[in-house]
């Protein structure tokens, strides 16, 4: 039985993926790059913040910190994250249910945690979580599950007791080869993934109110 769930933040509980796509083109625009790779995104999707710096400083030749590059790109999306970034469609009525069945829940993002805390106040949701965990608690990111054992722990239940919700294909792989109960999200950036993740994940959905209608919750 499902007795906690663990939710991704960027394309699972908020609509922002969109937003990654553009933002890092633009800052590699901005340091001179006049034709970034249009897969530039898709190739630092699996990253941490560090190692994501790491990689447009290696990969492109930018002569700047490590530092610059993790502030300068928090910066251009924090407008979107204050004021924009919208929930996904079926997220406020998932919440609900999960409040009303006393299903404890909290977020595990590679996102900047000033940014995740920022929407997640805004949406009036974020005193709602049990948790929020990044990579600045966890280096390993994503493609190490520490992360959603970590989150584990903080819920008090075993990993196949606890539903994880992501929408990149990495993250249900991790999570999936840990364990946990995982639901694979829709969303049309990762669409392209949406057949490999159909066959690692638990089970599909296509918006986060179809989770409402599993029949294995406690």
């Amino acid at each position: 039985m499902i007795k906690g769930v663990i939710f991704d933040l960027d394309g699972t509980l908020i609509d922002s993926m969109s937003v990654w796509n553009d933002v890092d083109r633009t800052f590699l625009k901005e340091c001179g790059i006049d034709d970034p790779p249009s897969d530039v995104s898709e190739r630092v999707r699996k990253m941490t913040v560090d190692e994501s710096a790491e990689f447009f400083i290696s990969e492109f030749g930018l002569d700047c910190t490590k530092e610059y590059v993790i502030n300068r790109i928090e910066e251009l999306v924090r407008i979107q994250y204050e004021e924009i970034i919208p929930l996904k469609p079926g997220a406020a009525e998932l919440l609900d249910y999960l409040d009303e069945k006393a299903v404890p829940y909290g977020v595990a993002t590679a996102t900047y945690r000033r940014l995740a805390e920022s929407v997640l106040k805004r949406l009036g949701i974020y005193e709602r979580m049990k948790f929020l965990l990044t990579d600045s608690d966890f280096p390993a990111g994503k493609t190490s599950p520490d992360i959603y054992f970590g989150a584990a722990e903080l819920l008090g239940f075993e990993p196949s007791e606890i539903l994880v919700a992501e929408d990149s294909l990495h993250c249900v792989e991790t999570a999936s080869a840990a364990g946990f109960f995982t639901v694979g999200v829709y969303d049309e950036v990762s669409a392209s993934d949406r057949d490999e993740i159909k066959k690692l994940a638990s089970v599909y959905v296509n918006g986060l109110e179809e989770i409402i209608k599993l029949n294995d919750w406690k």
